[in-house]
């Protein structure tokens, strides 16, 4: 029985990435192009990148920072069904769709069933939740720009997760507050906590001091922290750096890595660790985080001497020998990202009717 079940999971994989490889060859026609998440050659880095371009050349005063609560837990099963049957006439795909939704949940070795949600873990999801979002969101922020913005007004999105920036306040309050009723008509809602309309953008530090405010406020955005700044010339220029939280919880990992491995030979540990920096850098060694390359290095050095110092009841490992292993084998923090302005221009040139 056991085996039954592994071998028809294993299908209903197979025939999930079949969906999706057609579902998304008609969705990317449809797709507008402010919306990034779970989309074939797009990345998170993309949005950032067009985040940050939008703020630097557009007259952004003010961002706001959506947030929705439970998102993937709440879509209406209903309504995706009608979205989707509004795009795509082959009932094949329609009954296919309905039976995954209906998968339910497992928890504790009980499914149950539920009229709303995502399926847990599925294929599917990202491209189904990207749909519900593309006609409850996007094409409605889109119309909602063109018929009520008087200033200038920019758009992203990665997944659930949405900012926008704004030249005048009080057209952000009014497309919040319109967008908080849009969201109830598609059992969506925003989290009041996390969803922040703050001062942002290449004025926001001057017009602040003036009123004797403190510094802009700060907003995250895809494991990054984006504050507003200035080169050495003064020109305007929005930094990021690694979220803090995020580099806390990967250097648990490494800690509750490291007791596991505590007994294996030096090289090895060496090895693995370099693996690890290796895929942090990746994502988070973009242009004004350096600090926070260096620091999560340090990190992880402090963490390996500690390891080190508890395979044996022997004085611990003193500082130089570990700067010797850390040099030999952990990489050194390097930028590995262009500047958004250079990755976004080429990428998606002017003359593109993306743009």
């Amino acid at each position: 029985m056991l085996y039954e079940t592994t071998i028809a999971a294993l299908e209903d994989k197979i025939l999930q990435r079949a969906v999706v490889a057609v579902l998304n060859a008609i969705y990317e026609e449809e797709f507008l192009g402010f919306s990034y998440g779970f989309r074939p050659k797009r990345s998170q880095h993309d949005a950032l990148d067009a985040l940050i371009v939008g703020i630097e050349r557009k007259k952004v005063n003010w961002v706001l920072d959506l947030d929705v609560r439970d998102f993937f837990g709440t879509v209406s099963h209903s309504w995706l069904v009608r979205f989707m049957e509004y795009r795509i006439g082959d009932e094949r795909i329609l009954r296919l769709i309905r039976k995954w939704l209906k998968a339910g949940v497992l928890e504790e070795g009980v499914v149950t069933e539920s009229e709303m949600g995502t399926p847990q873990g599925a294929t599917v999801s990202p491209l189904l939740a990207n749909a519900y979002l593309h006609y409850v969101f996007d094409l409605w922020a889109q119309q909602w720009r063109k018929r009520h913005a008087t200033g200038d007004m920019i758009i992203v999105r990665y997944a659930d997760d949405a900012v926008l920036g704004f030249e005048h306040e009080a057209e952000a309050k009014r497309f919040l507050e319109e967008l908080r009723l849009r969201f109830a008509e598609f059992s969506l809602s925003l989290h009041p906590d996390k969803t922040r309309l703050l001062e942002f953008g290449r004025y926001a530090a001057e017009r602040r001091r003036k009123r004797g405010r403190a510094k802009p406020e700060t907003f995250t955005f895809l494991g990054f922290t984006l504050i507003c700044g200035a080169f050495a010339n003064r020109r305007f220029l929005i930094f990021r750096k690694t979220r803090r939280d995020r580099m806390r919880a990967t250097l648990m990992r490494v800690k509750d890595e490291l007791r596991w491995r505590m007994h294996q030979p030096i090289p090895e540990q060496g090895r693995w660790l370099a693996q690890v920096m290796r895929g942090f850098f990746a994502y988070h060694a973009v242009p004004t985080n350096s600090r926070a390359l260096a620091a999560f290095r340090h990190h992880v050095s402090v963490l390996w001497k500690r390891a080190l110092s508890r395979r044996s009841q022997r004085a611990s490992v003193t500082w130089a020998k570990v700067l010797q292993l850390v040099n030999a084998w952990l990489p050194q923090p390097r930028i590995l990202h262009p500047w958004p302005a250079q990755r976004f221009d080429v990428k998606y040139p002017r003359w593109e009717p993306s743009a």
